[in-house]
């Protein structure tokens, strides 16, 4: 579990031997902790713990205990040692292997049909019966328990220390957040960045982590101004503006995703029928290198009189022969061309493409979030337009002009801090435009509509005017 950093390393084992006690000595586990911070950014601690309790006279509890399924009157049940004692006595047997189609059987239905016991081993359940302890133990309600407990507790010291901060061990779909999760980076990733190497997990991490920020601050905003905006033309002027430019970035974001799952859409449907194929090439050389050494098996114990057996398992053996060497002769081009020097190598390959097909998805779920916030920015404007329609409409567009210049440089400003060397300017244009058809803004012809406006000066004029130029 991640420790605050808000608390010191003394701190920290008083958090945690606090937690171990009360939650899991106190339940008869045996914990062993350790605390990792080596660099001082990602504080955290390792519990192993038991999963086999101790009886009372100290020795070990067995985590399962085999099952025997006994019949009685047709039915079919399972019962331990221990409780087929006195199953037995309620009329339940055992069942064995009888006669020479081996089916189970209970000993007194093998009687009557004069068959033997062919193994002495009665019929149990695969697996067996969990210990009930360890059952509740390793199971989900169990460990949702226990994180929701490391919360209270881990908030406790922090409000012992004057801290602000809190924890929760919720997701964020179960606390009604919109922001979207980070996903788990690894040890991998982690050591690809200290190499200088860019990781596409950890890149995903920072774009998730920068995308929720501004997705706060946005939020934030448009609140402010909604709040504020109530009657007055300079209000709704400037909630309209900040509503197009939420939904412009909102556009952007969105076609930065949607530029995302292509790139790795292409990349998976150029090497996924190269591993397939490489699937089956190891699939087939196992089947074909397992019927060589049955036939060289076959053709050794048969007797040298037997020429022609012998030379037809011969024919068959060196066919087979070829037929290897030359599946491992594409199995070696196909390894080569994934730079692998052996199967390890394409089995890190294999890794790569299932983070590949997670980050697939991650971005499919970031699509989903904006598009949504996309439909909610509209329905804020279309409800600014109905406050402002008993407006004047020269006044606010001469208002909302005013502001657009110094909003619009604000959006581009956000934009190049959250994509840095990333930003594409055509991609912000593309933002524009769809954000304009969609509100029916005439983004780029402002120019235009001022001429008209300091020329003719009348509302029904300006009105004939957008239709004239949006045919």
């Amino acid at each position: 579990m991640a420790l605050p950093v808000e608390l010191s390393k003394d701190e920290w084992i008083a958090l945690l031997t606090d937690f171990i006690q009360t939650t899991f000595v106190a339940d008869g586990m045996c914990a062993d902790v350790c605390i990792h911070d080596t660099d001082g950014h990602n504080p955290h601690a390792h519990i192993m713990l038991t999963v086999r309790p101790l009886a009372k006279d100290g020795r070990w509890q067995s985590k399962t205990e085999k099952e025997y399924l006994c019949v009685r009157d047709g039915e079919e049940r399972g019962f331990t040692a221990a409780e087929f004692k006195a199953a037995q006595a309620e009329g339940w047997e055992k069942q064995y292997k009888v006669g020479k189609k081996k089916v189970y059987m209970a000993p007194s239905a093998a009687e009557t049909q004069g068959l033997e016991r062919i193994s002495k081993y009665p019929k149990s359940t695969k697996y067996g019966r969990q210990n009930p302890i360890t059952a509740r133990w390793n199971s989900e309600d169990q460990l949702i328990f226990w994180r929701a407990t490391w919360a209270d507790i881990t908030n406790q010291f922090l409000e012992r220390t004057g801290s602000q901060e809190r924890v929760d061990h919720r997701s964020h779909a179960e606390r009604g957040l919109d922001e979207q999760p980070a996903i788990h980076e690894g040890v991998a990733a982690r050591a690809m960045e200290k190499k200088g190497i860019v990781s596409e997990r950890c890149e995903l991490n920072r774009q998730i982590k920068a995308d929720n920020a501004l997705l706060r601050e946005l939020k934030s905003l448009v609140k402010k101004l909604m709040d504020a905006a109530k009657n007055t033309i300079p209000a709704i002027a400037d909630a309209m503006e900040a509503v197009c430019q939420k939904m412009i970035i909102f556009r952007y974001q969105l076609l930065h995703i949607r530029a995302g799952k292509k790139h790795f859409t292409d990349s998976l449907q150029v090497i996924q029928p190269d591993i397939k194929r490489y699937e089956d090439i190891v699939g087939q050389l196992k089947a074909k290198i397992q019927e060589r050494h049955t036939l060289l098996k076959a053709k050794k114990a048969i007797p040298a009189i037997q020429v022609f057996r012998h030379r037809e398992l011969a024919r068959k053996i060196a066919s087979l022969k070829e037929d290897i060497a030359e599946l491992k002769s594409e199995k070696a081009l196909l390894l080569n061309q994934f730079n692998c020097a052996d199967d390890r190598g394409m089995l890190e390959v294999k890794q790569h493409i299932a983070s590949m097909e997670s980050s697939l998805e991650k971005l499919s779920q970031q699509e989903g979030k904006y598009t949504a916030e996309l439909d909610a920015a509209l329905k804020q404007y279309t409800e600014l337009q109905q406050q402002a329609a008993a407006m004047d409409a020269r006044e606010l567009d001469a208002a909302r002009r005013a502001l657009r210049i110094d909003k619009d440089r604000q959006t581009v400003q956000q934009l190049q801090t959250v994509y840095r060397n990333k930003f594409d300017s055509s991609l912000l244009a593309q933002s524009r435009k769809d954000t304009a058809e969609e509100l029916e803004e005439a983004w780029g012809k402002e120019s235009i509509f001022q001429q008209i406006f300091e020329t003719k000066g009348q509302s029904e004029h300006q009105k004939s005017s957008h239709k004239e130029i949006d045919r």
